[in-house]
């Protein structure tokens, strides 16, 4: 019998008059806006422009929404693909559904998209955004909650999370591992700040330590998780995500710190990189130049000295 234990939600939606106002995609939306105003503070005090960030946000965001909703409809294809199962909810995002693996990367070419047209370094773009994307998952977690999904094994603890009666899954109480993954964002973030300001991290290594000790949390997370998963050699796919993205970050991070040390002196120039701008730019400059002295397109020793001889000319005639 348990003595404490988190209650869930009777319900994953609030209405709002004529507009539901879903607990899921809230949590989603608060923690996109945190990670933009965090990452801003962050890439303002490294040198950057007020508003850059959210400006190639407006591309990183959508993409990752997609490939968030794409790994998880592929890897659990089962749930949308299966007899007696409807495909259209397949689009269904808000009812939950995203892989932070398919989030992260298709997110990835939305901000190279962004970065390039501002030509600003996609790595440093993303150091920047990294404790903040930490801190929006930590929150996007207890949409989980809200929807009483991705829970652990049974457990009386005093933190377990009451799960109710429903639609493949059996009443109980539960490891709440969506709490689990939401504290360790948060440690995360953490780290990663304390790291950046310690060793000056840059050329994307703040990034990659995001990457390598997220997935050392999701790793035994999702190990204790009961939802239906695919398995490889025993292990969940997503353990197995995690440990594969997890050597990669590592790697990149000792190569990275021996072929590029220290950290960019400078992640977004002042002038505009529109294309053509510069070369624009330039020949309205040379213009201006022209009109201010006529004389400036003449070759040296030509018109000045040609008027300075007949100006001495003049002179002696009148004297």
């Amino acid at each position: 019998m348990n003595l404490a234990s988190i209650p869930s939600p009777s319900t994953g939606v609030i209405e709002l008059g004529p507009i539901p106002l879903r607990g899921y995609a809230f949590c989603i939306i608060i923690g996109v806006f945190v990670a933009v105003w965090f990452g801003n503070k962050r890439w303002i005090a490294r040198g950057g422009k007020a508003g850059t960030v959210a400006d190639i946000a407006v591309w990183a965001v959508p993409f990752g929404l997609v490939g968030g909703r794409l790994y998880h409809v592929i890897t659990d294809y089962q749930l949308y693909f299966s007899e007696g199962e409807n495909w259209v909810d397949a689009f269904k995002i808000w009812e939950g559904g995203l892989g932070i693996w398919g989030a992260i990367a298709f997110g990835a070419v939305g901000a190279w998209i962004g970065c390039r047209r501002r030509g600003i370094p996609l790595p440093a773009w993303a150091d920047a955004l990294a404790p903040g994307i930490a801190f929006a998952q930590a929150i996007g977690r207890w949409g989980n909650w809200f929807n009483q999904e991705l829970y652990g094994k049974p457990t009386d603890l005093p933190w377990a999370v009451e799960i109710s009666e429903g639609a493949n899954r059996v009443a109980g109480t539960y490891h709440p591992t969506f709490l689990y993954e939401s504290l360790w964002c948060v440690g995360v973030a953490l780290l990663v700040i304390w790291a950046d300001r310690r060793f000056t991290l840059g050329h994307g290594r703040a990034f990659a330590l995001y990457v390598a000790a997220y997935c050392a949390g999701r790793a035994w997370i999702e190990y204790m998780r009961v939802d239906e998963a695919h398995h490889i050699l025993g292990l969940r796919l997503n353990v197995w995500t995690a440990i594969i993205v997890f050597v990669l970050a590592v790697v990149y991070i000792v190569v990275s710190a021996k072929l590029r040390p220290g950290r960019e002196e400078i992640v977004e120039p002042d002038r505009d990189t529109t294309p053509g701008k510069d070369a624009d730019a330039k020949d309205a400059e040379q213009d201006a130049d022209a009109r201010k002295d006529p004389l400036s397109k003449d070759e040296p020793g030509e018109s000045g000295e040609d008027l300075t001889a007949e100006s001495t000319e003049a002179a002696a005639e009148k004297g």
